[in-house]
C-alpha cells in the first residue's frame, strides 16, 4: 500500500497509479518483501520544504531531488512499514529539462531510486553504488525507460 502525499502545486505531478507502478517495479526487483514492510508514503513537496528537510537531517542546506527515511521497527512490534519518500517536485522538472530527460523518465527513475534506498541500497561506496546503479538501469529498461546515468550527447 502507498500513501501518496501531494504537498506540491507544481505543474504534470504523477499520478498514484503511476507512482504505484514504480514503486512495486522495485518491491519486485527484491523479491517478495516479508509482510512487516508493505506500507510505504511518497511526499511530494516543492523546494522549501525539501530544503527544510534536507537541513534537518543530512546537514545540507538547500533542497535535494528525493529523500528516503526507511522505517526502523523497534523490537517486538510488527507495524507493516517501509518508510517515506519525499520528492521535490520543481527540481525533479529542472533536472529532467538540464539533463534532457523526459520528465516522466526522471519521476520513475527517482522514485525507484527512493524506494531502493528503503529496501537498504545506498551509493557511499563505488561498489554500492555500481549494484544500486546497475539494478536501477534493468528496473528501468524493464519499463520502457532509458539508462537515466548515459549523458545526452
Amino acid at each position: 500500500m502507498i500513501d501518496v502525499q501531494y504537498a506540491s502545486q507544481a505543474p504534470d505531478l504523477p499520478h498514484r497509479a503511476l507512482l504505484s507502478t514504480w514503486v512495486n517495479s522495485a518491491l519486485k526487483s527484491e523479491g517478495s518483501l516479508p509482510k512487516q514492510k508493505s506500507e510505504m508514503t511518497i511526499r511530494i513537496v516543492d523546494e522549501s520544504e525539501a530544503k527544510q528537510l534536507n537541513k534537518r537531517w543530512r546537514q545540507r542546506p538547500y533542497p535535494t531531488n528525493v529523500l528516503s527515511f526507511p522505517f526502523e521497527c523497534p523490537p517486538g512490534i510488527d507495524i507493516p512499514l517501509l518508510g517515506d519518500i519525499v520528492i521535490c517536485a520543481p527540481l525533479v522538472a529542472r533536472e529532467a529539462a538540464d539533463q534532457q530527460k523526459s520528465l516522466h523518465a526522471h519521476w520513475a527513475h527517482l522514485v525507484i531510486h527512493g524506494t531502493l534506498h528503503l529496501l537498504g541500497y545506498d551509493h557511499i561506496s563505488e561498489q554500492e553504488a555500481q549494484l544500486m546503479e546497475s539494478l536501477e538501469i534493468q528496473i528501468l529498461h524493464e519499463l520502457g525507460y532509458a539508462n537515466p546515468y548515459q549523458i545526452a550527447l
